[in-house]
């Protein structure tokens, strides 16, 4: 089909095969091997813009790669076994967090149910489910039966968006109660700054500081009283909903918040015409809208949108819109295969919580005194499990929307232990966040032009966005500085210039082994021990001739590790998989 074939006086029916999803293509159905594991994204299929070198011959069977192979086949297990044997009821410190487990579903096994914001989640999966399931099957019968009761102003069904905003604001108030009236007012203001501002040069700034400041006044008033406000409506403070902390994870409505006015902001600038539909993702999220699609009716549905609203992930305004006036066709299959992916992942989170209580270990500083080695792997699985808690319920929320014929970005499509890169890890851990900041701040504020002032100031945000702390902002600005090595290191050991060097490969996993490292330390002291249990395992590592002696073992096995991964990305491209990272 033309673009100019395409013609939208308004959305269009879920059902309409405009854009068939590309699940179907010839990558998919062949035979992938061992990189099948790899997640699916709209482009990475696609061959890249610039060149690309062609693909080296295999080493899987190469003596070097069997020798690899033998200490995966003796590490790994390691890797398991000492969080497994710190979990024992027999070691001395299991009386220190034991208190923190709670009775499990598997025989003999009690879980680590500790970490606040999983078990949040978990204890609420049924629940989900069935809201999901409930929004899904009133959904389908909109469609169904709204052409014989509804006015059409076209010849296609009727749009989502009605059907969308009243089920958003009946799940608002089931949530929120009357703190529902607290985010319309909120999403108000914003949408009158966009609107009275529109393109004029202080648009931008009005709606980064309004956004900026909602951060900040959620946090210091935890999320306003309407008692505070007058007297006489402190009974609506009475009618809570089953959620009235709405304030915690309002942080994702800001973004779109911010999105919505950006996106009307360029549009209003660049003057768009209505010629068809993007290509793709990225097409969708950059290619501006008619301006009268901008509406207030339209913006509430994107802001509230029932899958995407508690947790992402997070859409740009105009690839929401897209989707919705131009509808993608995700086959049945396609839904079914990334449930059964979904399922695979929670899984395997229980299997962790069941036999590693590495998290309550942490809480209660259970690991002091432990080995480097046991220091170290409590740090890991800490870290494993911080990703598969974000994983999972971003997975669930984006099999909610995929089900709903909304196709949200993918949030993790690299596991963290397969990541040497630090600038790579941050394009695969929370990719729609990732998206999202280089639209709106990477690019706006100079991009690769002005690099170090452009991440400084990116991490900066990205971390008082998740927790207004020191050490989240520490963490912050540990990534920005620890990024800086690895693009200073490309820029001077350019594959081009080095490629063809038998000596390249290896120094460039020697660079993936210190960005690692790096990657380990930030990551522990934003998301597990913090700056002072940092401290501490630091000195146990190399304030100690046995410390030292386990770095260096460390070292050897992240060095053969980083190779399987630049082995493993050169078998994605052999099969016609292209990721930058």
């Amino acid at each position: 089909m033309s673009s100019a074939a395409i013609t939208i006086d308004m959305p269009q029916h879920p059902r309409a095969k405009l854009e068939q999803l590309d699940t179907t293509s010839d990558v998919m159905r062949r035979n992938r091997g061992i990189v099948a594991l790899t997640v699916e994204t709209p482009t990475s299929s696609r061959p890249p813009r610039q060149p690309v070198p062609t693909p080296s011959p295999p080493r899987w069977k190469t003596p070097e790669f069997l020798l690899y192979g033998i200490v995966f086949l003796v590490v790994v297990p390691l890797l398991v076994k000492i969080p497994v044997d710190l979990s024992s009821p027999t070691h001395p410190n299991f009386g220190m967090y034991q208190h923190r487990l709670s009775p499990g579903w598997i025989p003999g096994r009690q879980v680590d149910n500790s970490d606040r914001q999983y078990r949040s989640f978990r204890s609420n999966i049924p629940a989900l489910a069935l809201l999901a399931c409930g929004h899904l099957l009133f959904s389908k019968a909109y469609f169904l039966f709204a052409p014989q009761l509804l006015p059409q102003r076209s010849s296609n069904a009727p749009s989502r968006i009605p059907f969308s905003l009243s089920f958003s604001i009946l799940m608002l108030f089931a949530l929120h109660g009357f703190s529902i009236l607290k985010i319309l007012c909120i999403l108000s203001f914003n949408y009158l700054i966009g609107k009275s501002l529109r393109n004029t040069p202080v648009a931008p700034f009005a709606t980064w500081a309004f956004n900026i400041a909602v951060l900040f006044m959620n946090e210091i008033y935890d999320g306003y009283r309407f008692g505070d406000i007058h007297g006489g409506l402190e009974f609506l403070d009475n009618v809570k909903g089953l959620h009235p902390r709405w304030n915690i994870g309002f942080n994702i409505t800001v973004l779109r918040l911010i999105s919505f006015n950006m996106d009307s902001y360029w549009a209003c600038k660049n003057s768009p015409n209505d010629q068809g539909n993007p290509e793709d993702e990225k097409r969708r999220a950059s290619t501006s809208h008619p301006l009268s699609q901008y509406t207030f009716v339209n913006y509430l549905a994107y802001a509230i949108y029932p899958p995407l609203y508690i947790a992402g992930p997070i859409m740009t305004f105009n690839n929401f819109m897209w989707q919705v006036r131009q509808p993608l066709t995700i086959p049945t299959r396609s839904v079914i295969s990334y449930l059964v992916r979904f399922l695979g992942c929670l899984l395997t989170m229980e299997l962790v919580l069941h036999y590693m209580y590495v998290v309550a270990m942490k809480d209660t500083s259970a690991w002091k005194g432990g080995s480097p080695a046991e220091i170290s792997m409590i740090g890991f699985w800490n870290l494993i499990i911080v990703w598969l808690k974000l994983l999972i319920p971003w997975r669930f929320f984006r099999l909610w929307a995929l089900a709903d014929g909304i196709d949200a970005p993918e949030n993790m499509v690299r596991c963290m232990a397969n990541n040497y890169s630090a600038n790579g890890f941050w394009r695969s851990w929370h990719r729609s966040y990732n998206l999202w900041v280089v639209r709106y701040i990477y690019i706006p504020v100079g991009g690769a032009s002005r690099a170090v002032v452009s991440i400084f100031l990116v991490f900066t945000f990205v971390a008082l966005w998740h927790d207004l702390s020191f050490r989240l902002l520490a963490w912050g600005w540990l990534v920005s500085l620890f990024i800086a090595p690895e693009l200073l290191a490309r820029r001077i050991f350019t594959e081009k210039m080095y490629g063809d060097k038998a000596w390249y490969r290896h120094l460039c996993a020697a660079g993936g082994v210190f960005n690692i490292l790096l990657m380990m330390i930030a990551n522990l002291i934003g998301f597990v021990i913090g700056t002072d249990g940092m401290k501490y395992l630091i000195a146990e590592l190399f304030g100690t001739w046995k410390g030292l002696q386990f770095i260096l073992l460390v070292c050897s096995c992240l060095f053969v590790a980083v190779h399987v991964m630049f082995e493993y990305r050169e078998e994605e491209r052999r099969k016609g998989i292209y990721r930058r990272y």
